[in-house]
Protein backbone atom coordinates (compact mmCIF):
# COMPACT_ATOMS: atom_id res chain seq x y z
CA UNK A 1 0.00 0.00 0.00
CA UNK A 2 1.34 3.44 -0.96
CA UNK A 3 1.60 6.54 1.19
CA UNK A 4 -1.28 8.08 -0.77
CA UNK A 5 -3.49 5.07 -0.01
CA UNK A 6 -2.54 5.25 3.65
CA UNK A 7 -3.57 8.89 3.83
CA UNK A 8 -7.12 8.26 2.61
CA UNK A 9 -7.82 5.29 4.88
CA UNK A 10 -11.14 5.96 6.53
CA UNK A 11 -12.16 8.58 3.95
CA UNK A 12 -15.40 7.40 2.36
CA UNK A 13 -16.93 10.66 1.21
CA UNK A 14 -15.46 13.67 -0.58
CA UNK A 15 -16.65 17.16 -1.47
CA UNK A 16 -16.61 17.30 -5.27
CA UNK A 17 -15.39 20.30 -7.25
CA UNK A 18 -16.37 19.90 -10.93
CA UNK A 19 -13.95 21.82 -13.11
CA UNK A 20 -12.81 21.69 -16.74
CA UNK A 21 -9.32 20.62 -15.64
CA UNK A 22 -7.82 17.13 -15.40
CA UNK A 23 -5.72 16.70 -12.26
CA UNK A 24 -3.12 13.92 -11.93
CA UNK A 25 -1.58 12.50 -8.73
CA UNK A 26 1.60 14.30 -7.73
CA UNK A 27 0.87 17.35 -9.90
CA UNK A 28 0.36 20.80 -8.34
CA UNK A 29 -2.65 22.92 -9.31
CA UNK A 30 -3.30 26.51 -8.20
CA UNK A 31 -6.97 27.52 -8.00
CA UNK A 32 -8.93 30.70 -7.39
CA UNK A 33 -11.95 30.11 -5.14
CA UNK A 34 -14.68 32.71 -5.56
CA UNK A 35 -18.15 31.08 -5.69
CA UNK A 36 -19.92 31.11 -2.29
CA UNK A 37 -20.52 27.33 -2.33
CA UNK A 38 -16.83 26.62 -2.86
CA UNK A 39 -15.83 29.17 -0.26
CA UNK A 40 -17.95 27.12 2.12
CA UNK A 41 -16.34 23.91 0.87
CA UNK A 42 -12.86 25.34 1.42
CA UNK A 43 -13.77 26.42 4.95
CA UNK A 44 -15.14 22.95 5.73
CA UNK A 45 -12.17 20.98 4.39
CA UNK A 46 -9.65 23.32 6.04
CA UNK A 47 -11.27 22.37 9.33
CA UNK A 48 -10.87 18.69 8.41
CA UNK A 49 -8.40 16.77 6.24
CA UNK A 50 -7.84 19.36 3.46
CA UNK A 51 -9.10 16.91 0.80
CA UNK A 52 -11.63 17.46 -1.95
CA UNK A 53 -12.27 15.67 -5.21
CA UNK A 54 -11.52 17.43 -8.47
CA UNK A 55 -13.69 15.94 -11.20
CA UNK A 56 -13.29 16.95 -14.82
CA UNK A 57 -16.53 18.43 -16.12
CA UNK A 58 -17.22 20.69 -19.08
CA UNK A 59 -20.86 21.84 -18.83
CA UNK A 60 -20.75 23.25 -22.36
CA UNK A 61 -20.07 19.76 -23.72
CA UNK A 62 -22.64 17.92 -21.61
CA UNK A 63 -26.40 17.83 -21.26
CA UNK A 64 -26.01 16.96 -17.58
CA UNK A 65 -25.75 19.43 -14.71
CA UNK A 66 -23.13 17.46 -12.79
CA UNK A 67 -20.54 14.77 -13.59
CA UNK A 68 -22.32 11.40 -13.71
CA UNK A 69 -21.88 8.81 -10.98
CA UNK A 70 -19.16 6.34 -11.94
CA UNK A 71 -16.72 8.94 -13.22
CA UNK A 72 -13.03 9.07 -12.28
CA UNK A 73 -11.39 12.04 -10.58
CA UNK A 74 -8.37 12.89 -8.47
CA UNK A 75 -8.19 13.92 -4.83
CA UNK A 76 -6.77 17.42 -4.44
CA UNK A 77 -5.03 18.24 -1.18
CA UNK A 78 -4.95 21.91 -0.19
CA UNK A 79 -1.37 22.75 0.80
CA UNK A 80 -1.47 26.56 0.85
CA UNK A 81 -4.19 29.21 1.08
CA UNK A 82 -4.14 32.94 0.53
CA UNK A 83 -7.37 34.50 1.81
CA UNK A 84 -8.38 37.74 0.10
CA UNK A 85 -10.21 40.65 1.79
CA UNK A 86 -13.48 40.06 -0.10
CA UNK A 87 -13.76 36.39 0.93
CA UNK A 88 -12.20 34.89 -2.17
CA UNK A 89 -9.06 32.75 -1.85
CA UNK A 90 -6.09 31.67 -3.90
CA UNK A 91 -5.10 28.14 -3.03
CA UNK A 92 -2.42 25.66 -4.03
CA UNK A 93 -3.39 22.03 -4.29
CA UNK A 94 -1.58 18.84 -5.26
CA UNK A 95 -3.08 15.68 -6.69
CA UNK A 96 -2.99 12.78 -4.25
CA UNK A 97 -4.86 9.69 -5.47
CA UNK A 98 -7.58 8.80 -7.97
CA UNK A 99 -11.14 7.94 -7.05
CA UNK A 100 -14.31 6.62 -8.60
CA UNK A 101 -17.60 8.25 -7.62
CA UNK A 102 -19.93 5.48 -6.46
CA UNK A 103 -22.89 7.76 -5.78
CA UNK A 104 -23.75 11.26 -4.68
CA UNK A 105 -24.74 11.84 -1.06
CA UNK A 106 -27.75 13.97 -0.14
CA UNK A 107 -26.72 16.66 2.34
CA UNK A 108 -27.55 20.22 3.25
CA UNK A 109 -24.19 21.40 1.94
CA UNK A 110 -24.31 23.82 -1.02
CA UNK A 111 -21.62 21.78 -2.83
CA UNK A 112 -21.62 18.21 -4.13
CA UNK A 113 -20.57 15.36 -1.84
CA UNK A 114 -19.95 11.83 -3.12
CA UNK A 115 -19.24 8.39 -1.76
CA UNK A 116 -16.00 7.33 -3.43
CA UNK A 117 -13.62 4.40 -3.78
CA UNK A 118 -9.89 4.95 -4.30
CA UNK A 119 -7.55 3.10 -6.65
CA UNK A 120 -3.98 3.10 -7.94
CA UNK A 121 -2.14 1.41 -10.79
CA UNK A 122 -1.74 -2.36 -10.76
CA UNK A 123 1.60 -3.92 -9.84
CA UNK A 124 3.81 -4.60 -12.87
CA UNK A 125 7.35 -5.72 -13.68
CA UNK A 126 9.66 -2.97 -12.48
CA UNK A 127 12.44 -3.65 -15.00
CA UNK A 128 10.09 -3.21 -17.96
CA UNK A 129 8.57 -0.09 -16.40
CA UNK A 130 11.99 1.46 -15.88
CA UNK A 131 12.92 0.90 -19.52
CA UNK A 132 9.67 2.42 -20.78
CA UNK A 133 9.97 5.28 -18.33
CA UNK A 134 13.45 6.20 -19.52
CA UNK A 135 12.28 6.22 -23.15
CA UNK A 136 9.39 8.54 -22.29
CA UNK A 137 11.66 10.77 -20.20
CA UNK A 138 14.18 11.05 -23.05
CA UNK A 139 11.55 11.96 -25.65
CA UNK A 140 9.83 14.42 -23.33
CA UNK A 141 13.16 16.09 -22.48
CA UNK A 142 14.04 16.44 -26.16
CA UNK A 143 10.70 18.13 -26.83
CA UNK A 144 11.08 20.39 -23.80
CA UNK A 145 14.57 21.34 -25.00
CA UNK A 146 13.20 22.16 -28.45
CA UNK A 147 10.42 24.28 -26.94
CA UNK A 148 13.00 26.26 -24.97
CA UNK A 149 14.94 26.94 -28.14
CA UNK A 150 11.79 28.06 -29.96
CA UNK A 151 10.88 30.37 -27.05
CA UNK A 152 14.46 31.64 -26.60
CA UNK A 153 14.53 30.37 -23.02
CA UNK A 154 17.84 29.70 -21.30
CA UNK A 155 16.69 27.84 -18.18
CA UNK A 156 18.18 24.38 -17.75
CA UNK A 157 15.98 21.30 -17.68
CA UNK A 158 15.74 19.01 -14.66
CA UNK A 159 16.88 15.41 -15.11
CA UNK A 160 13.74 13.26 -14.97
CA UNK A 161 15.23 10.00 -16.24
CA UNK A 162 15.28 8.36 -12.80
CA UNK A 163 11.80 9.48 -11.78
CA UNK A 164 9.63 6.61 -10.51
CA UNK A 165 7.68 5.30 -13.56
CA UNK A 166 4.13 5.88 -12.34
CA UNK A 167 4.98 9.38 -11.12
CA UNK A 168 6.72 10.16 -14.41
CA UNK A 169 3.71 8.99 -16.39
CA UNK A 170 1.44 11.35 -14.45
CA UNK A 171 3.82 14.32 -14.72
CA UNK A 172 4.27 13.90 -18.47
CA UNK A 173 0.53 13.32 -19.02
CA UNK A 174 -0.22 16.55 -17.16
CA UNK A 175 2.36 18.52 -19.17
CA UNK A 176 1.28 17.25 -22.59
CA UNK A 177 -0.72 19.66 -24.75
CA UNK A 178 -3.51 17.27 -25.67
CA UNK A 179 -7.30 17.39 -25.44
CA UNK A 180 -8.93 16.86 -22.07
CA UNK A 181 -10.60 13.64 -23.21
CA UNK A 182 -7.13 12.20 -23.93
CA UNK A 183 -5.92 13.29 -20.49
CA UNK A 184 -8.98 11.62 -18.94
CA UNK A 185 -8.19 8.38 -20.75
CA UNK A 186 -4.66 8.51 -19.32
CA UNK A 187 -5.99 9.28 -15.84
CA UNK A 188 -8.42 6.37 -15.92
CA UNK A 189 -5.82 3.76 -16.93
CA UNK A 190 -4.79 1.39 -14.16
CA UNK A 191 -1.67 0.20 -15.97
CA UNK A 192 1.50 2.30 -15.75
CA UNK A 193 3.01 0.43 -18.70
CA UNK A 194 0.00 1.17 -20.91
CA UNK A 195 0.05 4.84 -19.92
CA UNK A 196 3.76 5.02 -20.72
CA UNK A 197 3.19 3.24 -24.05
CA UNK A 198 0.53 5.74 -25.09
CA UNK A 199 2.66 8.67 -23.97
CA UNK A 200 5.66 7.31 -25.87
CA UNK A 201 3.58 7.09 -29.06
CA UNK A 202 2.28 10.65 -28.67
CA UNK A 203 5.74 12.01 -27.92
CA UNK A 204 7.29 10.16 -30.86
CA UNK A 205 4.72 11.64 -33.23
CA UNK A 206 5.39 15.16 -31.93
CA UNK A 207 9.17 14.97 -31.54
CA UNK A 208 10.32 15.48 -35.14
CA UNK A 209 7.98 18.45 -35.56
CA UNK A 210 9.29 20.24 -32.46
CA UNK A 211 12.93 19.56 -33.27
CA UNK A 212 12.50 20.74 -36.85
CA UNK A 213 10.85 23.95 -35.62
CA UNK A 214 13.73 24.46 -33.19
CA UNK A 215 16.27 23.90 -35.99
CA UNK A 216 14.53 26.41 -38.26
CA UNK A 217 14.32 28.91 -35.40
CA UNK A 218 18.05 28.64 -34.77
CA UNK A 219 18.78 29.07 -38.47
CA UNK A 220 16.52 32.11 -38.64
CA UNK A 221 18.32 33.69 -35.70
CA UNK A 222 21.61 33.14 -37.51
CA UNK A 223 20.15 34.47 -40.77
CA UNK A 224 20.33 30.99 -42.24
CA UNK A 225 24.11 30.56 -42.02
CA UNK A 226 25.01 30.08 -38.37
CA UNK A 227 25.46 33.78 -37.80
CA UNK A 228 26.74 34.76 -41.27
CA UNK A 229 24.66 37.15 -43.33
CA UNK A 230 23.15 35.98 -46.57
CA UNK A 231 24.65 37.87 -49.49
CA UNK A 232 22.32 38.60 -52.35
CA UNK A 233 23.55 39.65 -55.78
Amino acid sequence: MSEASDRVIGVNELPIFPLSVVLFPGVPLPLHIFEPRYRKMLSDIRAGNNFFGLSYFDPSASDKEIPPAGHIGCVAEVTETQPLPDGRSNILTIGLIRYRVEKYVERDDPYLVAKVSFFEDEDEDDTHLRESSREVAESFTRIARAVRIINDERASLPDITETEPQRLSFLVAAAMEVDSDVKMELLELRSTSERLRQLREMLTRALSNYEERARVHELAKGNGHSGKKIELE
